[in-house]
């Protein structure tokens, strides 16, 4: 107890400057914090210049060689020296931190790289002659002649050589290697106009292309579906909606996959901010709360989202990485994700992913067991009659009389439109009292009737909740709580939000609250409990919704238990009313846990089930 501290010396400590290697050494630990991150450093740079095409090499994870080469704008033989100091940037010019339009404008990596490796940079300007540059562990060489075609082409060998303790916190060369991807491919959804080509050339064998996007032409919309299909797959664009939606100044593109197109983890999202590739936990709470009432909490949205804004509006300057960004007024943008979203969801109707269906057909599809038949070994129509004819007489003449239709044919009315030929076609019928089968145009439907009339009640009482409120149980004695000052302010700020979903508090003096009423829908609850779960998360996520959240849960219980049952037999009539109300009710298409309400089977796909192709 008496042993005096290791940080407190008892000779009076001296104030030195630290040299240039070591300052470089130390910006080095904040802004390569690993492979990746040189890696998104050095393709930035390439953007900034310009570029229209970038390749990228790296072998070993990028470990011990990461090779950036561009058609960019290129550098003088004045320009290399200047680029490996410190804070030495064309980006910007210091006088407005605050309007940056570049994704670099530090000055820090090329030098923090050049303390911590083998760095080389070759580059040639328009009318130039190629000129190149070596820095290695912080020393660096003289500008010599190369050869070399326009742009530039920056090679770091042997990455944390001069920071050997760093190495040992590297992973393995294959996680190493994928996060590098994972960083190509986001900066490769923000620019779809630039090539990007990633090749793996570890062991000195032939380059192995890992991932490749070329330039995409088209609109901005064009473009951008082309190069989304090619980074997230085709069964993200093919289930996405596009997003368009502008507030206070701040717009918000991009596409957002259909709730039944859900993943088991937050990989699939992706956020940007004017162009720049982001990690912001108030950004990717906006995106969980737009899809809270149609996924399940295990599973996560799939979306690509874009948001553009004056670039005084939002501070980018918040982290070394950049990776961070704070707006000026957070509330906007959060709100604009959240109504953009679900406005998009809205508008999709009754619409379910494709990849339902393709499920559905994995799972029909049996293990094959006896040897392929090919088309050309199977009989002709004409050979089939024929043996039809010798091994039953009689059933060729029956043949064309008689059909598998179970039901008599219903003639509608020439001025009506054909059940059949709308979106969730009309009702043939009912098996295991459970489920509906419809026939389409195209092919057939198959609905879970339990699942599809929650969804249609659910969304039902949420429209006269929306209406006419919550309606709220005045307690007979008010519950105080004891909260922080700060806590207190905070829920008292948004007293009026929660007095329309019937949770009314007031002001008890210093860091008390007192609750006068709560949501009758909810019943007895533990009106503390529910104060601290708000706050935590206004605390986590900027905006809180787990009272909104509970309240729903009941509506969607009230819903489960007021909805037609497994197991009951429904007429014609009644099926068909259940079809025509999906088709006019948003969020039709899943259920209230996500899951998808009914499977749509094209004809082409059911032939080829049976082999009919």
């Amino acid at each position: 107890m008496n042993d005096i501290s290791p940080k407190i010396s008892p000779d009076r400590p001296v104030i030195r400057q630290l040299d240039d290697g070591a300052i470089n050494r130390i910006a080095a630990g904040e802004v390569v914090e690993r492979p990746a991150s040189a890696v998104k450093e050095l393709v930035e740079n390439a953007l900034d210049a310009g570029a229209r095409r970038i390749e990228i090499d790296i072998a070993d994870g990028g470990k011990t060689l990461i090779r950036v080469t561009d058609d960019g704008c290129g550098m003088t033989a004045e320009d290399l020296p200047l680029a490996l100091s410190r804070h030495a940037t064309s980006k910007i010019d210091g006088s407005d931190l605050l309007n940056i339009h570049s994704f670099g404008f530090r000055g820090e990596a090329l030098p923090s790289l050049g303390a911590v490796g083998r760095l080389k940079i070759t580059s040639r300007a328009g009318g130039e002659e190629a000129v190149a540059i070596t820095v290695e562990g912080g020393r660096t060489g003289a500008v010599t002649p190369a050869a070399f075609n326009a742009g530039t082409r920056v090679e770091l060998r042997d990455l944390f050589y001069a920071t050997p303790a760093r190495l040992k916190f590297m992973r393995t060369d294959r996680a190493e290697a994928q996060a590098v991807g994972d960083v190509i491919k986001r900066l490769a959804m923000a620019e779809p106009f630039v090539g990007f080509t990633l090749r793996d050339v570890s062991g000195g064998k032939d380059p192995r292309v890992v991932f490749r996007a070329d330039p995409e032409t088209g609109d901005l919309f064009d473009a951008l579906h082309g190069r989304l299909a090619r980074v997230l797959g085709r069964d993200f664009a093919e289930n996405a909606l596009r997003l368009e939606a502008e507030r206070e100044g701040v717009s918000m593109t991009g596409y957002a996959a259909l709730p039944t197109y859900s993943r088991g983890s937050s990989v699939a999202q992706y956020l940007f901010v004017n162009g720049r590739p982001v990690r912001d936990k108030m950004l990717y709470g906006a995106l969980r709360a737009a899809y809270h009432d149609f996924l399940s909490r295990d599973r996560h949205p799939a979306a690509a989202l874009f948001l553009d804004c004056a670039p005084k509006l939002v501070d980018v300057n918040v982290h070394p990485a950049k990776s961070e960004v704070r707006f000026r007024d957070p509330g906007v943008a959060r709100g604009l994700i959240v109504s953009g979203l679900r406005h998009a969801l809205a508008e999709a109707g009754h619409r379910a992913s494709t990849t339902v269906a393709g499920a559905t057909l994995g799972a029909m599809r049996p293990e094959p067991v006896n040897p392929r038949i090919y088309q050309m070994d199977r009989p002709s129509p004409a050979a089939r009659a024929t043996a039809y004819q010798a091994q039953s007489p009689g059933f060729a003449e029956i043949e064309g009389a008689w059909s598998a239709r179970v039901e008599p044919e219903v003639v509608e009315p020439a001025e009506e439109v054909e059940p059949q030929a709308r979106p969730l076609g009309a009702a043939r019928a009912q098996i295991h009292e459970n489920y509906i089968v419809a026939q389409t145009e195209s092919g057939m439907v198959l609905v879970d009737q339990h699942a599809a009339h929650e969804r249609l009640v659910y969304e039902r009482l949420k429209r006269q909740m929306a209406e006419n409120g919550v309606a709220g149980q005045a307690l007979l004695i008010p519950e105080i709580v004891e909260l922080s000052e700060a806590e207190a302010a905070t829920l008292l700020d948004m007293a009026e939000d929660l007095a329309r979903l019937g949770l009314v508090i007031e002001s008890f003096g210093p860091g008390s609250v007192a609750v006068r009423e709560t949501p009758a829908i909810l019943g007895p609850c533990d009106a503390a409990a529910m104060l601290r779960d708000i706050l935590d998360e206004l605390a986590d996520q900027g905006a809180s919704l787990s009272l909104q959240a509970r309240i729903e849960a009941i509506l969607s219980r009230v819903a489960c238990h007021g909805s037609v049952r497994s197991g009951r037999r429904m007429s014609a009539e009644e099926m068909n009313a259940l079809l025509r109300e999906m088709e006019a009710t948003p969020h039709s298409g899943q259920c209230n846990h996500g899951r998808p309400t009914y499977v749509e089977l094209n004809l082409s796909d059911i032939e080829r089930l049976f082999g009919r192709t």
